[in-house]
């Protein structure tokens, strides 16, 4: 069964609305903690348009999991992650216009940008894994550059609107799961998961973690946070 990140960004989206102090993403990564989350995710954007610095020096403080840094590599970034020293780093593409991440991290044609970057957390004793799309020249790239894990992009997956469409993209992410299995990197996944479309990617037997946030932001309103992140748990036991 893979395990469950929960990414609290969402939570200081809310916060930012209103430039206040509240909701605070270090009370909800508790509450997600005890709910049963398994890692805390958050990205921190160059912009800073949700999550601060501040708020991640607070979060390794706290959180007793796992705490994964979404980052770009942006040489100042990755100057805060060596300071903060996340238990892991997961490198992803990032434009100032983007609503979120679009499309996974082009490794191929960023191979020494990249390299660089994974060698310098890695000295730092973090894990690091890169957000690709399912594209087998890719998670050879990955392979190639030392990083320990993969993130698959589930977004084509998630916003196909046929069930063909759905089930092509299932497919790739699963060639994809066990092509970097093989190359004996840690797989995880996400982008776009939520409570209908999750159990098919949590049956792929090589994904060791699927991170998800908005959607368990989004069901944390009507039934409050401890029990989106339970509900989301099920899901993927079942």
């Amino acid at each position: 069964m893979p395990k469950l990140g929960v990414n609290i960004d969402h939570v200081a989206t809310l916060r930012e609305a209103r430039r206040i102090d509240y909701p605070d993403p270090i009370e909800a990564a508790a509450i997600v903690e005890k709910a049963g989350a398994d890692a805390i995710v958050v990205h921190l954007r160059e912009d800073r348009r949700h999550i601060k610095d501040e708020d991640v020096r607070l979060l390794r403080k706290k959180v007793r999991t796992k705490l994964n840094l979404e980052m770009s590599i942006n040489k100042d970034i990755v100057k805060i992650a060596k300071r903060i020293r996340p238990d892991q780093s997961t490198l992803v593409p990032e434009r100032r216009q983007e609503l979120t991440t679009e499309g996974g991290l082009d490794v191929v044609s960023n191979f020494k940008r990249v390299k660089k970057v994974v060698d310098d957390l890695k000295k730092s004793g973090i894990i690091v894994s890169l957000f690709i799309d399912p594209d087998p020249r890719q998670i050879k790239a990955a392979s190639q550059i030392g990083a320990e894990a993969i993130e698959i992009h589930t977004g084509e997956y998630a916003n196909s609107r046929s069930k063909k469409e759905r089930e092509k993209h299932l497919y790739l992410i699963k060639e994809a799961a066990e092509l970097a299995s093989g190359y004996k990197l840690d797989v995880y996944a996400g982008h776009g998961l939520n409570y209908e479309n999750v159990k098919a990617i949590a049956r792929i037997k090589e994904i060791r973690e699927l991170n998800i946030g908005h959607s368990i932001i989004s069901k944390a309103v009507f039934v409050g946070l401890a029990e989106a992140v339970k509900q989301m748990k099920r899901l993927i036991r079942s």
